[in-house]
């Protein structure tokens, strides 16, 4: 088949790619010139600067110029198409809405060209970035408005995880497809043809909005799980004592029917989708006269779980931040990914700026370069006092405390390297539990303050 898919980000580009090795004619299509020139190269240094996922430029790179293309031009490529995926932004606006300014601008364009085609054979757009429930009928109405002929509307969610997104576009435990035609469900179908019948994997087929709502349900309820978990099981773990909050997570989820999945706790959840998903469901929802209190604390938990580890360090450690250096390891929202979309980083470094530390030395194994890009000096002065390195080591020589923000793999080994770099007394904030010998620490003189645990101090002579 041919398909176009407008817009080129983390969703985007790895669904190009995905559908290219399944043999369709992809052209992967985006306003912007100078990130469709990065991706013409197959250079995988090109490609990760704007979309890092393990696995993605070795399939653009196999699949470019065969099946796979990419261009800025719409008028070149909107003859013969069959179907359009619309992966455009849809950035919150402050009240939680979804901003639709790109997403309209981009379809009034897509409209007129399509509008002057001469191949009149039917076409279907499907909304597959997460879009507010009811959109598809407005797609309907934007393009009816344009005067476009022999058209269908679709809604076709993606529920990838960043990190991990290519091995589950190949290996969906889902594919959900909300269409208004018998006709428009063939096409797809035909899109799909290789999940259709799986035995393992859910092909499911409704509503326009249904498939709209799935998306906003799944990631409310992925959120409102880690967030309880957090709200609760870490404060157990916390205030309780003698409580090992890794055996009550081990015994809670020992029932088949309680994932283990968001059961770790950790300094909050970042990302593209659930804070502005949660948001977004909560203003929907408000506006149909629904009560949204459990949304609302769920989404509360999150935020405040981003930065609660430094008031505990104040309170409970009675370690003062003032014109102190800090190093913080870990900057993008999760392991895997250089995004620092929403990231739980963000706030802590705002929060350490705000508490009046001297200098804040950070280090991620791939994402300082985009770190810079959101703590740019001309957003905030303050963000002056960043420096970034290229290794933990580096970052925590000469600094009085550390907060490990994300889950990098390297992190777990990280006891001798502290002791080796840093002396005590000295203030380990850890937001996503990675040092498991920290009983070694204690023992030579670091505090340890974990989300999950009471504070660790130097144990008494």
């Amino acid at each position: 088949m041919k398909i176009i898919v407008a817009g080129t980000g983390y969703v985007g580009l790895v669904h190009a790619a995905v559908c290219s090795e399944y043999g369709h004619e992809v052209y992967a299509y985006d306003i912007d010139k100078t990130k469709i020139s990065a991706y013409s190269t197959g250079d995988p240094e090109e490609i990760e600067q704007y979309v890092n996922e393990p696995g993605l430029s070795n399939i653009i790179k196999e699949t470019l110029n065969k099946y796979l293309f990419f261009t800025s031009d719409l008028e070149s490529i909107i003859e013969g198409t069959d179907v359009i995926f619309l992966c455009l932004p849809t950035p919150p606006n402050l009240d939680g809405s979804s901003n639709l300014t790109y997403y309209d601008a981009a379809v009034q364009d897509m409209a007129k060209s399509l509008a002057k085609r001469k191949d009149k054979r039917r076409v279907v757009l499907v909304d597959k970035s997460t879009v507010p429930i009811g959109t598809a009928r407005h797609l309907e109405n934007l393009l009816l408005s344009q005067k476009v002929d022999n058209f269908g509307v679709a809604s076709n969610p993606e529920f990838l995880a960043e990190g991990t997104a290519v091995s589950q576009a190949r290996k969906p435990d889902r594919v959900v497809v909300g269409c208004d035609r018998v006709e428009d469900f063939k096409i797809l179908r035909r899109v799909y043809s290789q999940f259709v019948n799986h035995v393992r994997i859910k092909y499911i087929e409704t509503t326009p909005e249904t498939a709209e709502a799935i998306k906003y349900v799944a990631n409310t309820m992925l959120l409102t799980y880690i967030s309880f978990w957090n709200g609760v099981g870490a404060r157990i773990g916390e205030k309780i004592e003698n409580i090992n909050i890794e055996d009550l997570r081990r015994g809670v989820t020992a029932d088949d029917r309680i994932s283990t999945w968001g059961s770790y706790v950790s300094n909050g959840a970042g990302g593209s989708c659930f804070g502005k998903d949660i948001r977004s469901l909560i203003y929907q929802l408000r506006r149909v006269d629904v009560d949204t209190k459990l949304l609302e604390s769920s989404y509360e938990v999150n935020e405040y779980q981003k930065i609660y580890l430094i008031d505990r360090a104040i309170s409970e450690a009675q370690f003062r931040f003032s014109d102190r250096t800090v190093a913080v390891l870990g900057l993008a929202f999760k392991k895997q990914t250089n995004d620092m979309r929403d990231a739980s980083s963000i706030k802590v470094i705002e929060t350490l700026l705000g508490k009046g530390v001297k200098k804040l030395r950070a280090y991620d194994p791939l994402a300082n370069e985009e770190a810079s890009k959101v703590f740019s000096v001309k957003n905030n002065i303050l963000f002056e006092k960043i420096e970034y390195f290229d290794s933990a080591k580096e970052a925590l020589e000469g600094s009085d405390a550390l907060f490990i923000s994300t889950d990098w793999e390297e992190f777990r080994g990280l006891s001798s390297t502290i002791m080796e770099t840093v002396k005590p007394p000295y203030m380990i904030i850890d937001g996503r539990r990675m040092i498991p010998d920290y009983d070694d620490l204690a023992e030579k003189g670091y505090h340890y303050l974990a989300v999950g645990s009471p504070v660790l101090s130097p144990l008494p002579e």
